[in-house]
């Protein structure tokens, strides 16, 4: 029995070890923000955070997630709209959406770890986040925004 904790909510898989996390949390829980992009982890479409870091729920196993602490992009906050999301809607950051969660997951895993970053800074830690619709000056703005709001 595989035991871990998910937005605050312990949880119990019984299944296979080896299923990706991003399965168990789409099929089995429901929450459907992680979105299945390449499937080897170089997309971000994925992204989650265990443990406070973001992580690729693709490539992450059910085995390797055992005892974690894992939050999606549903758990981010209990209070309203977290301040990169607040961000995201003010600078109009989504064109089509679907990478969107996976980029604010790694935003705020930034954001969590370097509080004032330069466009080096954003530019390194989102570069595992692949934007088809080209929204990566949207996106280094609001995450400089969001910063601000933080600050």
């Amino acid at each position: 029995m595989i035991r871990l904790k998910v937005n605050g909510s312990e949880k119990a898989f019984d299944g296979d070890p080896q299923m990706p996390l991003l399965w168990y949390l789409r099929d089995e829980l429901g929450l459907y923000g992680a979105k299945y992009g390449c499937g080897v982890g170089l997309c971000g479409a994925c992204t989650v955070h265990i443990g406070g870091r973001a992580t690729r729920s693709c490539i992450t196993t059910m085995s390797a997630a055992s005892g974690a602490e894992v939050t999606t992009i549903e758990g981010i906050s209990q209070k309203g709209l977290h301040p990169v999301q607040k961000s995201w809607i003010r600078l109009n950051v989504p064109q089509c959406g679907y990478c969107q969660a996976g980029q604010i997951m790694q935003a705020i895993a930034l954001l969590d770890s370097n509080r004032r970053p330069t466009d080096d800074d954003i530019d390194k830690a989102m570069a595992g986040n692949i934007c088809r619709c080209g929204t990566y000056q949207r996106i280094r703005a609001a995450i400089k925004a969001a910063a601000e709001e933080r600050a």
